[in-house]
């Protein structure tokens, strides 16, 4: 439990810092350029390197020792956010920089990961990714709170000043507090970084359990997702200000933050299993209420107050990641973890940026409350395919034999 700590409490500060310096780009972009598309653009960068090259890199934390290689992503990016501060930064310098940080990402949430299944064990291991997916939207509403009040305070420099320092305390904090251990064996699979890219592809593609979760968890990210690449028209649509944007951010985690705590720790495993379809309908109900909402109520306070709490309720069926996660964590082996979660996370975070995109297309031609109803009633629909895939291959009816081990939900691409 000892090493938990320092896995716990270097994500969650990353995190916060992630999610402060997202608000402050896509807020300066749309400020520059006046285009929701290009503010989008902004928020989709993130996942861009999951989507290029991110089963690739995450296999970087099968090959080494996985202690070093979050040591030395961390250090990279505070080094590179630490010059995305740099007062007058072009922006296409400044996005280049955003890649680059991006690209630190999947080798990183590979090998924590990873480690997050040695440290812990049995039941421990279903309850830390219980608290570490509550941290992560808790972290992400303190990142969108602090980044909408740093916007309106101070400016998009500090905020990313104040990145660059969380990632600089948790190389620390990761250094000083995780045992030293070898880079983990691959049973016998020792070849280039491609080959092992194609082992996790392997492994996923030959068990139906697993293509049914990830089918899940991509539809499902695809649609819930979107509203936050037009949070900033959409809060000039609502309240006419774009501080209000992080709130509009900030609602949905804060509900997951809530959902998760509830479902993880306060229902047995049988209990979460049956939550799985109503959360994940409460999910994509609320978002298609609440871009339903201006349509009834018009613009101004009364209406943002109704988004928010319709999508603080989206958000409490956000805690259907956790069956999710445990469900994959269970069908992958310690050798492929690294690689497994490259190749879900990859997929995971390509249909968030391509939600988030298609989302900003869509606020070009229409209100962007009409985006987001569309986005949570076509996600309604296209979530039954895969949700009937999933009870197809429930743990009785098993037809891969292999013995059940990442949490690619919990990956949601930082910064």
């Amino acid at each position: 439990m000892a090493e938990f700590r320092p896995l716990f409490g270097s994500f969650t500060l990353s995190t916060i810092g992630d999610e402060l310096a997202r608000v402050a780009l896509t807020v300066l972009v749309y400020q520059r350029t006046d285009s929701a598309l290009l503010s989008a653009i902004t928020f989709a960068i993130s996942y861009l390197p999951w989507v290029l090259v991110g089963p690739v890199l995450a296999s970087l934390a099968d090959r080494f020792p996985r202690h070093r290689v979050l040591i030395t992503s961390d250090v990279a990016r505070a080094v590179l956010v630490a010059g995305m501060a740099v007062p007058g930064t072009p922006l296409p310098v400044l996005l280049g920089l955003l890649l680059l940080v991006a690209l630190c990402a999947p080798p990183f949430e590979a090998a924590r990961s990873a480690l997050m299944a040695d440290v812990l064990e049995g039941d421990r291991y279903a309850v830390g990714t219980s608290l570490t997916g509550v941290a992560s939207q808790a972290s992400q509403l303190i990142g969108f709170l602090l980044g909408g009040a740093l916007i309106t305070a101070l400016s998009p420099s500090a905020a990313l000043l104040i990145n660059a320092a969380t990632f600089a305390v948790s190389a620390v904090w990761l250094t000083h507090g995780l045992r030293r251990r070898p880079a983990p064996a691959a049973e016998g699979e020792a070849g280039s970084l491609w080959r092992d890219t194609a082992g996790g592809v392997r492994f996923i593609a030959g068990s139906p359990r697993l293509l049914a979760i990830v089918a899940v968890l991509w539809v499902g990210a695809l649609f819930i997702n979107a509203p936050e690449g037009i949070a900033t028209p959409w809060a000039l649509q609502l309240q006419g200000t774009a501080a209000a944007a992080g709130l509009l951010l900030a609602a949905n985690p804060a509900g997951t933050a809530l959902g998760g705590l509830l479902v993880g720790r306060f229902c047995p495993p049988h209990v979460r299993d049956r939550l799985l379809v109503p959360l994940l309908v409460l999910s994509l109900a609320g978002v298609l209420l609440a871009g339903l909402t201006p349509l009834w109520l018009g613009t101004g306070s009364a209406a943002y107050v109704v988004v928010l709490g319709l999508l603080f309720v989206a958000g409490l069926g956000g805690a259907s990641n956790i069956p999710l996660n445990v469900a994959f964590v269970q069908a992958v082996p310690s050798a492929y973890r690294g690689r497994a979660f490259g190749v879900a996370v990859a997929g995971l975070s390509g249909v968030q940026g391509i939600g988030v995109v298609l989302a900003g297309l869509g606020a070009e031609v229409l209100a962007p409350g009409t985006v987001v109803a569309l986005a949570g009633g076509i996600g309604l629909v296209a979530l039954a395919g895969p949700l009937v895939g999933l009870h197809r291959t429930r743990p009785g009816r098993r037809t891969d034999g292999r013995v059940p081990r990442p949490d690619p939900a919990e990956g949601r691409s930082r910064t």
